[in-house]
Parts: structure tokens; C-alpha cells; sequence
């Protein structure tokens, strides 16, 4: 298989991935709708940033010495579910009124009182604790960890997909942080960040669970 063909098939199957909704996507939208663009950009920028780092392990080794270890891999379960719960619990614990503000949202008025960095830690831990990235990443790159295949290539290759994910967060975020989909959702966002917050609860609990199972 020749560079063209790998970096074709890493970066389809890549982003066949992205396209399946999942916890971190679950957290974009959440941020978008309480938000806005730019802070919620955070978020993106966090998610990028783990994925980023499960990528380096791989393209080292390390990665399958971490998914290789049990004790581990229950670990990251568990502190991954725990997050995603106490994350579902912050968001079904918000009262109604609070959403009242989100079809005239800006910068000087924001209903939900948060920063950049805090938005790109939730993301970042989003990210790191959710050890199916960590999986994902290591077997994408058993394609491509071959002795014939250059350092510069795998480094390329990893970089274009921390890109992307950043690239695709950051799409999505503006597409829910428009004027004319903002205004949509500012009516039923109450119950939307409810449905999320049951989501996220529901993955966590379910990650908790098998972990504890082995």
C-alpha cells in the first residue's frame, strides 16, 4: 500500500468516525446553544487538543502499552463515566429561567457565566477520559506503524487529524451559534440541554458499569 492509499483510507475512516455522534459531540452542542461561538471554540480547541495527545502515544508506542494494561483502561473508564455524569448533572440542575436570555445572546450579557479556558478544560477531559479515542487512534494507526513508513508521514498524518477534529468541532459550533439556528433553538434550549444532560448521564453510567463489570 503506498502513502497516497494509507493516508486515503486513515483519513476516510477517520472521519467516517466523526461523523458518529458521541460524547464530545453531545458536549459541542451543549456549549453552542448556552454559549455562543467563541467561548464554546474552547471546547473544541480541548477535544482537539486530547485527541492530539492519544494520537502521540500511538505514533511513540505508548498507546498499546496503555490499552494493553487492564488496571488502566478500568481506570479511564471510570474517571470517563464519572466526568460524563457529573457533566449531566450540571446541566439537568439548571433552572428554566436561566435559558430565558439565550435568543438575545452576546458577549456582554451571557446567561451562563464561563471563560475560554474553562470551556477548553471540559473539552480536554471530555476528550482524555474517554478511552474509545485511545482505542480508535491505535488501531487506525496499525495501518500505517510499519518500519517502511516515515516518521515525517505518521507526524503528517497525525496532524491533519487533530486538524480536522478541531476543524469539524469548530463547524459545528458555528453553525448552532448562528443568528437564524440560535433564535430556533433559544425556544426549546431548555429541553434540549435537558436531553443532552440525560445523554451524557446515560453514557456515563453505561462506561461506569462495564468497567466495574470487569
Amino acid at each position: 500500500m503506498n502513502l497516497f492509499s494509507i493516508f486515503i483510507t486513515v483519513a476516510l475512516a477517520h472521519f467516517l468516525a466523526l461523523l458518529s455522534p458521541g460524547p464530545d459531540f453531545v458536549l459541542i452542542v451543549k456549549s453552542s446553544i448556552k454559549h455562543g461561538g467563541k467561548k464554546s471554540i474552547g471546547v473544541a480547541t480541548g477535544i482537539a487538543s486530547a485527541n492530539a495527545v492519544y494520537i502521540s502515544l500511538c505514533l511513540v508506542g505508548v498507546g498499546s502499552i496503555l490499552a494493553s494494561s487492564v488496571a488502566i483502561m478500568i481506570a479511564l473508564k471510570i474517571a470517563g463515566g464519572l466526568f460524563l455524569i457529573y457533566l449531566a448533572f450540571m446541566a439537568l440542575k439548571a433552572k428554566k429561567s436561566s435559558y430565558n436570555e439565550l435568543a438575545v445572546f452576546n458577549a456582554e450579557h451571557e446567561t451562563f457565566k464561563t471563560t475560554f479556558t474553562k470551556e477548553m478544560l471540559t473539552g480536554f477531559m471530555s476528550g482524555i477520559l474517554n478511552p474509545k479515542n485511545l482505542l480508535f487512534y491505535l488501531s487506525l494507526f496499525s495501518v500505517v506503524l510499519t518500519a517502511d513508513v516515515s516518521l515525517s508521514f505518521k507526524l503528517a498524518l497525525g496532524a491533519w487529524m487533530t486538524l480536522v477534529v478541531f476543524l469539524w468541532d469548530v463547524a459545528i459550533i458555528y453553525f448552532l451559534s448562528t443568528n437564524k439556528v440560535r433564535r430556533k433553538f433559544s425556544k426549546a434550549a431548555y429541553y434540549v440541554d435537558k436531553i443532552t444532560g440525560v445523554v451524557l448521564g446515560m453514557i456515563g453510567m453505561t462506561i461506569v458499569k462495564s468497567a466495574l463489570a470487569k
